[in-house]
């Protein structure tokens, strides 16, 4: 009755604290000084058979879940990551300052195949792009970077660039302060985990499904429907799209979640308030290239082609004479509109707003080539030390 009531006896505690295995006798195993509590010992049980039946359960769920998403056509491969960007930036101050490296958005990112460029141009670019993300805040670091004397590329998609809205953003503050423990978790994830379990994929992670399942839509609220699944990754970040995007009917649950971010009762913020940010971005991207040109770097914006419904919600809501021709004439750089070359025009974005695998590796060759001939003329004697 005392140990149901918390009063622990002397000869009680002393048989309680002697004992090898788990027991409280209050609650910051101070009698007296916490809340006392009742003593009750841990039954004995056959822990060592219960331990295996766990692992055994938890290794048929995870191979059921790993089962379920290669059925689906998911196949093991690098997951995008703030770490994985992380890399990719140290390049630059470890003796590569001098490099093409790229910034924008998804379309920069998935539509320009380094390989190609690499075989074309000798040298393979550095990515910077990140989906869904703003390329200001990273050409700010790069134009304040005095170890990048290289040629840059920014991306331009309308929506994202002139608005500001970076989902990504958080990778330059990650970059930057990342951790001893951060860059081997890092390394143990692209070496120990990604090449081997599909399921390793943000997008197929379990409360990521749990969220975009079917629930209520909430009255007067439009609900934006997170991004699917579009691409694949390698390790130094040289993207394309996912096969599953180009020819299966996977195709328009990508379209789907377009069109729910394209809807009029999309949260797009009223004309006033826009003018005032594609101000201020605009503002920011001329004064980052004039630093960047002023220390030697050749800056070159590209607009990436878009589509369909998307190509026209851009055109209406970020018209080109007061986005892209202002954006030029501010910064004084030049830059490539995908509608201006031929080469540029009648390739295959399944889903309006990204080539296909094949479509970027031609893009990327169109692109090179421009740009060699309208844009970055080299010494030949630098070309032929190459």
């Amino acid at each position: 009755m005392d140990m149901l009531r918390g009063e622990v006896s002397v000869q009680d505690q002393t048989r309680y604290l002697g004992r090898g295995d788990y027991a409280r006798v209050t609650a910051a195993d101070r009698p007296g000084v916490a809340q006392p509590v009742p003593l009750r010992e841990v039954p004995v049980q056959p822990w060592g058979r219960i331990a295996v039946g766990a692992l055994l359960l938890f290794a048929v769920l995870i191979a059921g879940w790993e089962y379920y998403w290669r059925v689906f056509g998911v196949t093991p491969g690098t997951r995008n990551s703030d770490g994985l960007w992380a890399i990719q930036r140290r390049r630059i101050d470890n003796d590569e300052g001098d490099a093409t490296v790229a910034i924008g958005s998804s379309r920069m990112y998935f539509d320009l195949q380094l390989d190609v460029w690499e075989k074309l141009d000798g040298k393979r670019p550095i990515q910077l792009a990140l989906e869904g993300t703003t390329p200001l805040p990273f050409l700010e670091d790069l134009a304040a970077d005095p170890k990048f004397t290289g040629r840059l590329l920014v991306g331009v998609a309308p929506q994202l660039f002139f608005s500001g809205f970076a989902y990504r953003g958080a990778a330059l503050t990650y970059a930057r302060k990342e951790s001893p423990a951060q860059r081997v978790g890092q390394w143990l994830s692209m070496h120990l985990v990604e090449p081997f379990f599909a399921f390793y994929d943000h997008d197929f992670a379990l409360d990521t499904v749990i969220q975009r399942q079917a629930w209520p839509e909430r009255a007067g609220l439009h609900e934006r429907r997170p991004v699917r699944k579009l691409a694949e990754h390698g390790a130094d970040r040289n993207t394309h799209m996912w096969g599953k995007v180009e020819t299966d009917p996977y195709r328009e649950v990508a379209r789907s979640v377009w069109r729910n971010h394209l809807a009029p009762s999309a949260d797009v913020p009223p004309p006033e308030k826009m003018q005032k940010t594609l101000q201020e971005q605009l503002d920011r991207a001329a004064k980052a290239v004039i630093t960047l040109r002023e220390r030697g770097v050749k800056v070159l914006f590209v607009r990436p082609p878009s589509t369909g419904p998307y190509l026209e919600w851009e055109n209406k809501v970020f018209p080109r004479a007061q986005t892209w021709d202002v954006l030029l004439a501010k910064s004084g750089a030049q830059g490539i509109y995908f509608e201006d070359y031929p080469e540029l025009q009648g390739l295959e974005l399944p889903e309006w707003s990204h080539l296909t695998h094949a479509e970027a590796e031609k893009f990327t060759a169109a692109l090179h080539r421009i740009i060699t001939r309208d844009f970055w003329r080299e010494d030949p004697a630098q070309t032929a030390a190459r």
